[in-house]
Protein backbone atom coordinates (compact mmCIF):
# COMPACT_ATOMS: atom_id res chain seq x y z
CA UNK A 1 0.00 0.00 0.00
CA UNK A 2 2.81 2.58 0.96
CA UNK A 3 4.45 1.83 -2.74
CA UNK A 4 0.91 2.47 -4.46
CA UNK A 5 0.87 6.21 -2.53
CA UNK A 6 4.31 6.88 -3.25
CA UNK A 7 4.17 6.31 -7.14
CA UNK A 8 1.18 7.87 -7.33
CA UNK A 9 2.98 10.68 -5.25
CA UNK A 10 5.54 10.58 -7.96
CA UNK A 11 3.36 11.05 -10.90
CA UNK A 12 1.43 14.12 -9.43
CA UNK A 13 4.00 16.28 -10.53
CA UNK A 14 3.38 14.78 -14.36
CA UNK A 15 -0.33 16.32 -14.02
CA UNK A 16 0.71 19.70 -13.36
CA UNK A 17 3.16 20.48 -16.02
CA UNK A 18 -0.39 20.11 -18.32
CA UNK A 19 -2.31 23.45 -19.05
CA UNK A 20 -5.85 23.87 -19.45
CA UNK A 21 -7.34 24.69 -23.00
CA UNK A 22 -10.64 26.64 -23.85
CA UNK A 23 -11.79 25.73 -26.86
CA UNK A 24 -14.34 28.23 -28.75
CA UNK A 25 -15.93 26.24 -31.97
CA UNK A 26 -17.88 27.42 -34.74
CA UNK A 27 -18.60 24.57 -37.06
CA UNK A 28 -21.33 26.45 -39.75
CA UNK A 29 -23.17 22.47 -40.10
CA UNK A 30 -19.51 21.06 -40.49
CA UNK A 31 -18.97 17.64 -38.87
CA UNK A 32 -15.90 18.47 -37.30
CA UNK A 33 -14.64 16.80 -33.86
CA UNK A 34 -11.79 18.47 -32.15
CA UNK A 35 -9.59 17.44 -29.91
CA UNK A 36 -6.77 19.23 -27.72
CA UNK A 37 -3.58 18.66 -26.67
CA UNK A 38 -1.30 20.03 -24.57
CA UNK A 39 3.04 19.24 -26.15
CA UNK A 40 5.33 20.95 -23.08
CA UNK A 41 5.08 23.75 -21.22
CA UNK A 42 4.75 26.46 -24.63
CA UNK A 43 3.62 24.11 -27.37
CA UNK A 44 -0.41 23.60 -28.13
CA UNK A 45 -1.99 20.96 -30.33
CA UNK A 46 -5.34 20.79 -32.40
CA UNK A 47 -6.79 17.64 -33.84
CA UNK A 48 -9.60 18.41 -36.35
CA UNK A 49 -11.47 14.79 -37.45
CA UNK A 50 -13.78 15.36 -40.50
CA UNK A 51 -16.48 12.82 -40.32
CA UNK A 52 -18.60 14.42 -43.13
CA UNK A 53 -18.61 13.89 -46.69
CA UNK A 54 -17.61 16.74 -47.77
CA UNK A 55 -14.07 18.46 -47.69
CA UNK A 56 -13.64 21.60 -45.36
CA UNK A 57 -11.96 24.32 -44.40
CA UNK A 58 -10.92 25.61 -40.88
CA UNK A 59 -8.97 28.53 -39.39
CA UNK A 60 -7.60 28.68 -35.56
CA UNK A 61 -6.60 30.95 -33.54
CA UNK A 62 -4.29 30.42 -30.83
CA UNK A 63 -3.46 32.71 -28.00
CA UNK A 64 -1.91 32.71 -24.82
CA UNK A 65 -2.53 36.13 -23.35
CA UNK A 66 -0.29 38.82 -23.68
CA UNK A 67 1.66 37.16 -26.69
CA UNK A 68 0.02 37.89 -30.08
CA UNK A 69 -2.42 35.40 -31.35
CA UNK A 70 -1.21 33.15 -34.08
CA UNK A 71 -3.86 31.58 -36.77
CA UNK A 72 -3.02 28.14 -38.30
CA UNK A 73 -5.20 27.23 -40.93
CA UNK A 74 -5.94 23.40 -42.73
CA UNK A 75 -8.26 22.04 -45.27
CA UNK A 76 -9.81 18.78 -44.00
CA UNK A 77 -10.40 16.10 -45.95
CA UNK A 78 -13.65 14.23 -46.25
CA UNK A 79 -13.07 11.42 -43.21
CA UNK A 80 -9.84 12.94 -42.26
CA UNK A 81 -7.92 14.41 -39.97
CA UNK A 82 -5.89 17.10 -39.99
CA UNK A 83 -3.55 18.91 -36.66
CA UNK A 84 -2.00 22.27 -36.09
CA UNK A 85 0.44 23.07 -33.86
CA UNK A 86 1.78 26.33 -32.28
CA UNK A 87 4.58 27.00 -30.01
CA UNK A 88 4.39 29.98 -27.90
CA UNK A 89 7.70 32.03 -26.69
CA UNK A 90 6.41 32.19 -22.99
CA UNK A 91 5.45 29.39 -20.67
CA UNK A 92 1.33 28.74 -21.23
CA UNK A 93 -0.54 29.27 -18.28
CA UNK A 94 -3.93 29.19 -20.31
CA UNK A 95 -4.49 28.72 -23.81
CA UNK A 96 -7.26 29.65 -25.83
CA UNK A 97 -8.32 28.20 -29.28
CA UNK A 98 -11.12 29.83 -31.65
CA UNK A 99 -12.07 27.17 -34.20
CA UNK A 100 -14.13 28.74 -37.33
CA UNK A 101 -14.85 25.72 -40.13
CA UNK A 102 -16.60 25.76 -43.28
CA UNK A 103 -17.28 23.63 -45.80
CA UNK A 104 -15.54 23.63 -49.11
Amino acid sequence: MRALIFLGGLLLPVAALAFPIEVQQQLNGTEIEVQTLDLGNNTASLSLHNFGEHNVICKARFSNGPETPRTRQAQVMAKGVAHLTVRFSTAVIKARIRIECHPV
